[in-house]
C-alpha cells in the first residue's frame, strides 16, 4: 500500500527546450493537454522553489512541465545539477529538446516577420547559431530529441503525446506525392521516382483525371511494371519501419515523385498510405502538386508536356 502511495506521489517533471521557432509552445500545449502543469520561461532563481512548492501542495502537483530557453543562462548552467538532485529525491525527469534545420527556422522567422531573441539587431542566421551554442549543454542532456523541420503543429503534438505516454511507439509515416517539375520536397527520408512507369497522361481517356481516380490508379498499379515496382517499395518500407520503430524515430517522410505530381505519384502514394493504415500504422497523406498539375494534364490533345 505504501509503495502504491509513493508511486502516486512521485513527481513527473519534463523540461522542454530547443531552438526558438522549433515548436516549444506547441510541445507545451500538448503536455498541458496531457494534464501537466506547464510554466513557460520561469525565472531560474524560482525554478527549484517552484518544484518544491508543487511537491508540498495538497494534493501534490505530480506532473510538471517547464520550458527553458537560451536567455536563462544561469538556469542552463545549473540544469545538470538540478536534474540530478530531482532524481535523487525520486522524481522522474525527462528532457525534451526540439531540433530544427537552420533553413527551416530562417523561413519561419521570415514568414512571421519576428526578430530572433538572441539577435534582435542582427540577422536571424546569427541568432540561430548563437542559440545552438548556448543550448549545446541542454541538447546533450536530452532524453528525447525531436526534429520538427518537417512537422506541422498537429504532427508535433502527436509526436510529443506518443513519446510521453508511451501509448504508441510506432513511427508516424508521412507520405507525400509531388512533381519533380516543381522541385523535390525537403526533409525526405525516403524518395521513390515513378517516372519509369506507364504514364496515364498519354491516354486520352485518362489524362484529365488523377491518381485518385480508380481507372487511373489501376492503369498505373496493375501494369506489370507498376505492380512489380510497387511490390518492391512496399517490401522495402515494410522492412525499414520496424527498424525505425525500434530506434524510436518519431516520424518518417516518404516522397513519391513523378513528372507533374498528378497521376503516377498520386496513385502510388495513395495506395501506400492506405495499406499502411490497414496495417494499423499511423500515416498522413499529402498530394503536394495534384491541383497544380491539373491544367497541364488536360492539354494532351495539344501535345503538352507529360505529367
Amino acid at each position: 500500500m505504501r509503495e502504491t502511495r509513493e508511486a502516486e506521489e512521485r513527481q513527473s517533471i519534463v523540461f522542454v527546450s530547443g531552438l526558438s521557432g522549433s515548436g516549444k509552445t506547441t510541445a507545451m500545449a500538448a503536455l498541458e493537454d496531457l494534464g501537466f502543469y506547464c510554466v513557460d520561461n520561469l525565472p531560474a532563481a524560482l525554478a527549484v522553489q517552484f518544484l518544491d512548492l508543487c511537491r508540498k501542495t495538497t494534493p501534490p502537483i505530480a506532473k510538471i512541465a517547464l520550458a527553458i530557453d537560451a536567455r536563462e543562462e544561469s538556469f542552463l548552467a545549473t540544469l545538470p545539477a538540478a536534474i540530478a538532485e530531482l532524481r535523487e529525491h525520486g522524481a522522474d525527469v525527462e528532457v525534451y529538446f526540439l531540433e530544427c534545420s537552420s533553413a527551416v527556422l530562417e523561413k519561419r522567422y521570415r514568414e512571421t516577420r519576428r526578430v530572433h531573441p538572441l539577435s534582435p539587431g542582427g540577422s536571424v542566421v546569427e541568432g540561430i547559431e548563437r542559440e545552438r551554442e548556448a543550448l549545446a549543454t541542454v541538447a546533450a542532456l536530452a532524453s528525447h530529441v525531436l526534429d520538427t523541420s518537417a512537422l506541422n503543429v498537429h504532427q508535433l503534438k502527436e509526436a510529443v503525446v506518443r513519446s510521453v505516454t508511451g501509448a504508441e511507439k510506432q513511427t508516424l509515416v508521412n507520405v507525400v506525392s509531388f512533381g519533380f517539375r516543381y522541385g523535390t520536397p525537403t526533409n525526405l527520408e525516403l524518395l521513390f521516382d515513378m517516372r519509369c512507369l506507364p504514364n496515364p497522361y498519354f491516354e486520352e481517356h485518362l489524362c484529365a483525371g488523377s491518381g485518385l481516380d480508380t481507372d487511373v490508379a489501376d492503369y498505373v498499379l496493375q501494369s506489370e511494371l507498376g505492380a512489380d515496382l510497387y511490390g518492391r517499395i512496399r517490401e522495402l518500407v515494410g522492412f525499414l519501419l520496424p527498424l525505425y520503430d525500434k530506434e524510436g524515430k518519431a516520424y518518417l517522410t516518404i516522397g513519391i515523385g513523378c513528372t507533374g505530381g498528378r497521376h503516377r505519384s498520386v496513385a502510388v502514394a495513395t495506395a501506400l498510405e492506405r495499406e499502411l493504415r490497414e496495417q494499423g500504422r499511423q500515416a498522413n497523406l499529402e498530394h503536394r502538386d495534384i491541383e497544380r498539375a491539373g491544367p497541364v494534364a488536360r492539354n494532351v490533345a495539344a501535345g503538352g508536356a507529360p505529367t
